[in-house]
């Protein structure tokens, strides 16, 4: 045994070895202590932190590990949160579900059993499903809560635990400090309650299922588009996750019959074996889908993350090659057809809304505002978008809610990022725009030639360990006390510091409050319509930075019109310090 690891370490690890640990843990963790210090450390050094959206880490043995001990203690603390503050009710109910990722029943096996040892009713997915219908499935099924496992779209070393509300949106104050404090509360193996109560478990499966799809399905604004576009090839691939079943399914009751999917990608796999990393927001994990697009002749691709809560696309230019959109031109492109079919068909009351994230665009604000539909700014995470719909429920009618990492939902009745939804109206866009000898770029073309012309930028910087976080830490207060009065050469008008729930013009000297959770993130917004924003990351030892520039409508020579943005985005990297 290796006599120079930190004692707490050591006792830490040596609990490990002991039952009620299981063999393969204990033997795993005693090979680490004689042979593997670092791992040991890396396994040991903490407790794997539950935050606010639940967690998230490395599998395998040790307490900063994503395991079924670690599991099971988060779930104890949840079910005692759930038991203290719904004890008025008869039976709680919770639903679980998982997507593709190794050890994906493992865990899930576990959240049921703890759940249902302490008298909770479960209802279990009977196989992989989108983390969109596990929210949808909770207001189906009348639960308190949901859990979705699962790592979005990290890398396959790692697994997930988010929870869910009874409104089926993830946890947000003050539940989500309340469970915290719970799960932190539970310091020992033995405070877990693990034996399964197989009465209170039940599967599910197709009504939900079918239930879904149905809901998508009643989504489409206007269905004779489709019905004269239904031949329209579309290349889709779930990258080896969840959409693999459910996205197809949806797009066919959409009306699509040309559904072309990505063989070697379409198979559930938690090993990701085709791609560096099951993320669309990444060109590689795309590769093989334009590659089919291009062998079949398909206008339009589209890819999904392995919990299906995100889709990236790629669409034909004006020269027939294919490009990605990002985030925000995504956004752009399905709040646009939302707006004008809906205005088209008289269906608009006058009471609808739109909700964005502070880093989102500006496109879909200037949009909403120039439709006279009112949008409402959020922190960043869809778990707030969830939020505002929550609170304007019974009063406004939420129309459509974006982010710029991929996220996005069409209609209520799920309360959290929905990419099998996205997609069919993405598909559906790209029917109309063919009605109109179009393409969906020529739709983006449109949309700029509108409202102007936007692009937008980000750069994270990483700072390891302790020193890293006081430099994040220092450069936050540098920005904060001292920040710039002009960025490449434009005034400074208007700073927003979420931290401080402050909003400052700073040519009139006047402020207002900004009436959302304190959040430590600013914002600089020039004369010139430069937006920056600067956000430390709550999970990682990164700062991010965020840019967004805004041209004149209409310009008549888009490349090079672009050209000039991304030379001014450039410009403010270089005028703030910033490599990238």
């Amino acid at each position: 045994m290796n006599n120079t690891l930190p004692s707490e370490i050591l006792e830490r690890a040596q609990q490990w070895t002991l039952e009620p640990y299981d063999a393969a843990t204990r033997a795993e963790v005693a090979g680490m202590m004689h042979e593997n210090p670092t791992a040991l450390i890396d396994a040991f050094y903490r407790d794997l932190e539950f935050g606010t959206g639940g967690l998230r880490g490395i599998m395998g043995p040790g307490t900063n590990r994503m395991n079924r001990y670690t599991v099971g203690m988060a779930t104890q603390g949840l079910a005692n949160y759930l038991l203290n503050h719904f004890s008025a009710l008869p039976q709680i109910g919770a639903v679980i579900s998982f997507d593709s990722r190794n050890n994906n029943t493992l865990f899930a096996d576990t959240v049921a059993a703890v759940l249902s040892a302490n008298g909770i009713k479960v209802y279990v997915f009977d196989d992989i499903r989108p983390t969109p219908e596990l929210s949808f499935a909770i207001r189906y099924l009348k639960c308190q809560t949901g859990i979705m496992i699962t790592a979005s779209h990290n890398p396959k070393e790692y697994n997930g635990y988010k929870v869910y509300w009874e409104d089926g949106a993830q946890i947000i104050d003050p539940h989500d400090k309340g469970i915290i404090n719970e799960v932190r509360s539970i310091t020992s193996l033995s405070e877990v309650k693990m034996e399964l109560e197989s009465s209170l478990v039940e599967k599910i499966g197709k009504e939900i299922d079918d239930a879904y799809v149905n809901m998508i399905a009643s989504l489409s604004i206007r269905p004779e588009l489709i019905k004269a576009q239904q031949e329209i090839k579309i290349v889709y691939t779930p990258i080896h996750g969840t959409g693999t079943r459910l996205t197809p399914m949806a797009l066919q009751a959409f009306g699509f019959k040309n559904i072309i999917g990505v063989d070697e990608q379409m198979v559930p796999d938690g090993d990701f074996p085709t791609v560096h990393s099951p993320n669309p927001e990444e060109p590689a994990a795309l590769e093989m889908a334009i590659a089919k697009a291009k062998a079949s002749g398909a206008s339009l691709v589209m890819a999904t993350d392995p919990d299906a809560d995100r889709v990236g696309i790629a669409v034909l230019d004006s020269r027939g090659d294919f490009i990605l959109l990002n985030g925000n031109q995504t956004a752009a492109i399905l709040q646009y057809y939302i707006i004008t079919q809906r205005k088209a068909k008289a269906d608009l009351k006058g009471n609808e809304f739109i909700v964005k994230t502070i880093v989102t665009s500006e496109l879909l604000a200037d949009m909403a505002r120039a439709e006279g539909i009112p949008y409402f700014d959020v922190l960043t995470g869809f778990k707030y978008i969830a939020g505002i719909i929550r609170e304007k429920e019974g009063h406004m009618t939420y129309l459509f809610g974006g982010e710029e990492s991929y996220g996005y939902l069409i209609g209520d009745a799920v309360r959290d990022k929905d990419a099998v939804s996205a997609c069919c109206l993405i598909a559906e866009t790209a029917a109309w725009a063919a009605s109109r000898k179009m393409t969906l770029y020529d739709v983006l073309l449109e949309i700029y030639g509108k409202y102007g012309l936007y692009l937008e930028g980000l750069i994270s910087i990483t700072r390891k360990g302790k020193s890293g976080a006081e430099e994040i830490a220092a450069l936050m207060e540098k920005y904060r006390t001292d920040p710039p009065d002009t960025i490449n050469g434009s005034k400074v008008r208007l700073i927003k510091d979420y931290k401080l729930r402050r909003s400052v013009d700073t040519v009139t000297g006047t402020s207002q409050s900004i009436d959302l959770p304190a959040s430590d993130v600013l914002q600089f917004f020039t004369a010139d319509g430069s937006k920056i924003t600067v956000r430390p990351s709550g999970t990682e030892p990164k700062i991010k930075f965020y840019f967004g520039v805004k041209g004149e409508a209409g310009a008549t020579d888009l490349i090079a019109a672009e050209a000039e943005l991304r030379q001014r985005i450039d410009a403010i990297k270089a005028d703030l310090g910033l490599q990238g």
